[in-house]
């Protein structure tokens, strides 16, 4: 069985797939940053900020100065410039990688699925010869150019995309998507202006169809992507999918990341007749074809089989990982236990109201805190409902205050959660000294059981 996987693992495919993979995920990294500049949310999140919520370990990832985290998203576009074009390749791939990651690692409260997609296809374009065609470093050094590649450098990409798409699905089979339709029941009605067909979003039942469609979507879409006969359509899918999720809910460029990726799946010859159109378009001479097929270099064996186990322990990181959540008690939503990085996407309306008191030793009086004092309000709201980022607030607030010269021996917080239109619900107990408790991967049983 293994010798089957390693033949199919490196039997020679066209490179024209795993090409327009890079031009267009360089396109649209390229897009994500000039919007993400044009619009100011480099001040936003990495300049007007006085706090950043860090992820459990990576505390020490820090904040640079703003000419430094300006410098950092110029940088970004040019490597994604690099991207597209295949130049310098390695540097540029490696360097989009790093940075974009530690743009991510700053703060938590800006968490988003795509963000974490984006990480993880730049790292593995890392290890795949993606210019080694139809780019300026192949055109540069001709012993570099090659026509066919080990399968593999193309299915590792089908197969986390099929992964995405798969998690997605399954987080949809619940009681609260399925049989209450909540989140879009709530969500639907408020978009009753949409152009043509905001009209049906009054009625209930348009939630639910919604609910059972986005869950075959996802759960489905992989296999017909796979499957020749259906890929055509199926992406047809992905495009009206995407587009009516991106119109009505503002997810940012997502929709179009996943419109993009999922055309690795098309033929190789589909994707051979992108690059012809695409030299004919822009006649530079690094992106000419070439005229004879250069099949690929085979390692040793065992390299193949060193390939053939890392990709094993990759998948099921990416399998597993998700699943963690089936180690905590109770319900995920409400504690956000093993929440993040499950390709849970909008799967639940939630909201919170914190308020936090601190007690100074020395004059034995509790005062209120004013949280936009320290917090935008984007910050506030994820705050008020992440109970590792209540955490990391009061260690910050005890600092702060510290500081000021207060003995801060305790800070509490009065926080109420409310959960897909449920009532609000004191999340933990209100007296509760937050200083005394430190964050981990262990269950919180500080928290209230969320009760139906």
């Amino acid at each position: 069985m293994f010798n089957r996987l390693k033949t199919h693992f490196f039997s020679p495919q066209s490179i024209a797939p795993l090409v327009v993979f890079r031009i267009l995920f360089g396109l649209a990294t390229l897009i994500s940053t000039t919007r993400f500049l044009v619009l100011d949310w480099v001040d936003l999140h990495f300049v007007d900020t006085q706090v950043q919520f860090k992820y459990f370990g990576f505390e020490w990832v820090q904040l640079a100065p703003p000419v430094i985290m300006y410098a950092i998203h110029y940088l970004l576009i040019l490597a994604s410039l690099g991207i597209v074009f295949g130049a310098f390749y390695r540097i540029s791939i490696t360097l989009f990688f790093v940075l974009f990651t530690y743009c991510e690692l700053i703060d938590i409260t800006y968490y988003l699925n795509h963000y974490y997609f984006v990480s993880i296809v730049a790292f593995m374009l890392i290890w795949v010869p993606a210019n080694a065609y139809f780019s300026y470093d192949s055109f540069n050094n001709k012993k570099w150019v090659r026509t066919q590649i080990p399968a593999w450098n193309i299915y590792i990409f089908k197969w986390q995309l099929c992964l995405v798409y798969f998690f997605a699905g399954l987080a949809k089979i619940n009681e609260t998507w399925l049989l209450e339709a909540l989140p879009l029941k709530i969500w639907l009605p408020a978009n009753s202006h949409f152009p043509f067909i905001g009209w049906l979003f009054q009625y209930p039942i348009t939630a639910y169809i919604f609910s059972w469609t986005g869950m075959l979507f996802d759960l489905c879409i992989g296999f017909f992507l796979f499957y020749a006969p259906t890929r055509f359509y199926a992406w047809l899918l992905v495009i009206i999918f995407h587009a009516l999720t991106g119109a009505l809910f503002q997810i940012g460029v997502f929709p179009l990341v996943m419109v993009v990726s999922t055309l690795i799946f098309f033929s190789a010859a589909f994707h051979q007749k992108i690059l012809h159109f695409l030299s004919r378009l822009f006649p530079y001479p690094f992106l000419s074809e070439p005229s004879t097929i250069r099949n690929p270099n085979y390692p040793s064996a065992g390299r193949q089989n060193l390939v053939i186990m890392v990709c094993i322990l990759w998948f099921s990181f990416h399998v597993l990982f998700p699943l963690r959540y089936v180690l905590y008690p109770g319900n995920f939503y409400w504690t956000e236990e093993a929440y993040r990085f499950g390709w849970r996407v909008m799967l639940m309306e939630k909201a919170g109201t914190a308020t936090f008191y601190v007690y100074d030793k020395n004059t034995q009086r509790e005062g209120v805190v004013d949280n936009t004092t320290f917090l935008n309000s984007h910050q506030e709201k994820q705050m008020a409902m992440q109970p590792d980022l209540i955490l990391q607030y009061a260690q910050f607030l005890k600092k702060h205050y510290q500081e000021q010269g207060l003995a801060v021996e305790k800070v509490r917080a009065e926080v109420y959660v409310t959960l897909n239109a449920k009532p609000s619900k004191l999340l933990f107990n209100e007296h509760l000294n937050l200083l005394a408790i430190s964050d981990s991967w262990a269950p919180k049983y500080w928290l209230n059981r969320f009760e139906e």
